[in-house]
């Protein structure tokens, strides 16, 4: 009886480890190739707006994390740098900057989602034509499946 406990137990410990390293490394194996450095730097020359992704942001921690340069134009947004890997993210604005996954989840209904965030190096998203970023103030990247605030700025 020992050994089918034992057994049970440790097959159970290896299946969930198992699940969860899919869970993680499944968005890394299926991710699109992003666009390049350059391709992100002639999309931002038409920028309005800029603000940076921080790691050290309260609502980020090592799993759920942004770094690098965000450019908003009327009618697109470009990321150049980093983001943690992780399913089903994406961008919102703000008309105020949150730090964290409660204060988020205060001002999603209010929030204008701008699309699905499907590279974790680099990315260009068009912003929708009824969606005027200046009414906005800050973007969030959020991952919709787990609810986990990834990172946020402040562009005006």
């Amino acid at each position: 009886m020992f050994k089918l406990i034992r057994f049970l137990v440790t097959h159970g410990i290896a299946l969930a480890i198992g699940f969860a390293l899919g869970i993680y490394l499944l968005p890394i194996l299926v991710a699109p190739q992003g666009p390049s450095d350059t391709e992100v730097a002639s999309s931002s020359t038409q920028a309005m707006f800029s603000a940076e992704f921080r790691r050290d942001l309260p609502g980020s921690d090592f799993l759920h994390w942004g770094e690098g340069k965000l450019s908003i134009s009327a009618k697109q947004v470009s990321f150049m740098g980093s983001l943690a890997p992780g399913p089903d993210y994406r961008l919102y604005l703000t008309r105020d900057l949150v730090l964290n996954e409660q204060e988020f989840m205060k001002v999603k209904d209010n929030s204008v989602s701008i699309g699905e965030i499907k590279t974790f190096k680099n990315f260009i998203l068009a912003i929708p034509e009824n969606i005027n970023p200046s009414d906005y103030a800050a973007a969030v990247v959020w991952c919709e499946t787990f609810s986990e605030f990834i990172t946020a700025a402040r562009y005006q």
